[in-house]
């Protein structure tokens, strides 16, 4: 129960840092790696409406959220490197993160029971689905993603 509250805090915190005070995240942001603005952050899907895109099947819609690692995957070494791992959001629903760690950095030292802030592109599968795109996209043609995970963003 007390880390249900305590996600549900970090996860409140997140969404008020980027909807409202965007500086917080630029403030942390290594260089170079632009953070969201207020007017993207609030354009992009509420966290809750994540399990709303997975039950309509839906893809390609950035979302924003958090949730609690609840299992580390290995790698994916098939073209771009990913970092892979499970998060369980407040709601029960349990996604994919798909981290591209040829354009960003690791997340070194990730464990299970931590919480990941996150901002990327959903794509629908029966199991949860996929958050990808956490990162900045090097020919600039894609709007950038990001993880915030021990008070440090990475894109």
């Amino acid at each position: 129960m007390g880390s249900t509250v305590a996600a549900a805090l970090v996860l409140i915190a997140a969404v008020v840092a980027v909807a409202v005070v965007p500086g917080w995240i630029a403030g942390s942001a290594p260089a170079g790696i632009p953070a969201p603005s207020a007017a993207a952050a609030s354009a992009s899907t509420a966290p809750s409406d994540i399990h709303a895109l997975f039950d309509d099947r839906r893809s390609g819609i950035e979302v924003h959220g958090a949730g609690t690692v609840s299992r580390i995957l290995p790698d994916d070494t098939e073209g771009s490197r990913h970092q892979r791992f499970i998060l369980a959001l407040p709601d029960g629903l349990t996604i994919l993160v798909a981290h591209n760690i040829d354009i960003a950095p690791r997340l070194n030292g990730l464990r299970v029971g931590d919480t990941v802030a996150f901002l990327g592109q959903y794509e629908w599968s029966a199991e949860g689905g996929t958050v990808h795109w956490t990162h900045h996209d090097p020919s600039g043609r894609h709007k950038a993603g990001w993880l915030e995970w021990n008070d440090r963003t990475y894109g």
